[in-house]
């Protein structure tokens, strides 16, 4: 026999060996084993929250500007040189107070000048009317001449004494502007004249601004879609606006809505708001930047989820629900308005049904779900 079929021959042998000595030892798995070795898919770690009925606001949100009630900037009436400033930068005033003083000389002056002229014309006055009275009683002998001279002479001095009485009035009234006090009660601002100097009723720029913040004002904005619902609200009395700081964390005063502009912008699409707020605190300082929420209605017992809850897919709006049996299915809903980080549902659940509120990206239908953290009401963690 050739060399190479002799070869051949042992390593065939060789092989039916090493079979048989791996079926005696176990290595291969009979049937009903490999079946047992496929692996069930793992169960999907989620979040889940229970769909509850509550009383829920209906909010509408913008951005607003807080104004003060009264902004009046402190102006003379008369020229003169500053001589005093009587108010503290920053502090509080009532309408009244003394704030600042002109120097008042001159325009004192020119009210005894004005006093002293309507004497002198009252004096003349004592002295017609005697000459008229005299004139009178010798009417046989003075003619009707001087009769009538004498009267007119009299009339004249009533005139001229009435027109002291009005310059009397004038130059009191400039001497009382001398004099500035604050035309309202509120916080003044910071003095933009020093005494000293020359100071006139033209002058653009005011000595100091009064500010009344209690109450204050804020004007903001809205999308006009939310017209038809400010005004119902407004209709169905007062409207409750509530001023948020830049962040949204924190509230900063409670006012009520005070009326919408009478026109839309047409550039922005929004509606112009105001409302106003005690501001008992002073919380609300005037130019702040705020953020506004305006209490359109509450529904009464509705049915509530997360808003991490809801998907949107090619048939709309839909949520992972999971049945008693822990698969999570896939439910089509009708979601309605959002308050906060919950949502109205109006059709497609119920009440406690289960809903998935983190976690959706990695399920598939009828796949099994635990819950790795749960709340019966708004989804966090146990």
């Amino acid at each position: 026999m050739p060399a190479g079929w002799k070869l051949l021959l042992t390593l065939g042998g060789m092989s039916v060996a090493v079979a048989i000595a791996f079926h005696a030892l176990g290595g291969a798995e009979p049937p009903k084993a490999q079946a047992a070795s496929e692996t069930v898919p793992p169960a999907v770690p989620v979040v889940i929250a229970t769909a509850t009925r509550r009383d829920v606001p209906i909010y509408a949100t913008g951005l607003g500007t807080v104004e003060a009630s009264f902004t009046i900037g402190i102006h003379a009436q008369v020229d003169g040189i500053m001589q005093e400033v009587l108010f503290t930068e920053g502090a509080h005033v009532k309408k009244g107070d003394i704030l600042a003083r002109i120097d008042p000389r001159m325009f004192q002056a020119a009210y005894d000048q004005a006093k002293a002229k309507q004497l002198q014309d009252v004096a003349m006055l004592g002295g017609a009317r005697k000459d008229l009275d005299r004139s009178r009683m010798l009417k046989d002998f003075a003619t009707r001449q001087l009769v009538d001279q004498q009267q007119a002479k009299v009339d004249q001095l009533d005139a001229a004494i009435a027109a002291d009485n009005a310059a009397i009035e004038a130059a009191q009234t400039q001497l009382d502007f001398t004099t500035i006090r604050s035309p309202s009660d509120g916080r003044v601002g910071v003095r933009q004249i020093d005494p000293g100097n020359l100071i006139h009723a033209s002058d653009a720029g005011p000595i100091a601004t009064v500010v009344l913040t209690q109450p204050s004002a804020m004007l903001f904005t809205l999308p006009m879609q939310f017209l038809d619902d400010v005004r119902s609200a407004m209709a169905r009395g007062s409207v409750e606006v509530a001023a948020f700081d830049q962040h949204k964390r924190r509230e900063l005063a409670r006012g009520t809505l005070l009326l919408i502009d009478n026109a839309i912008d047409e550039t922005t699409a929004t509606l112009r708001l105001k409302a106003m707020f005690p501001n008992k605190d002073e919380l609300l300082w005037p130019g702040e930047f705020v953020n506004a929420r305006v209490l359109l209605d509450t529904r009464k017992d509705a049915l509530v989820i997360p808003s991490a809850a809801i998907q949107r897919g090619a048939q709309g709006m839909f949520v992972w629900v999971v049945g008693a049996d822990g698969r999570a299915e896939v439910s089509q809903i009708t979601p309605g308005p959002i308050s906060e980080d919950m949502t109205i549902v109006t059709a497609g659940l119920k009440e406690g049904d289960r809903v998935v509120t983190d976690g959706q990206y990695r399920l598939q239908p009828d796949a099994l779900v635990t819950a790795a953290a749960s709340n019966l009401s708004d989804g966090s963690p146990e």
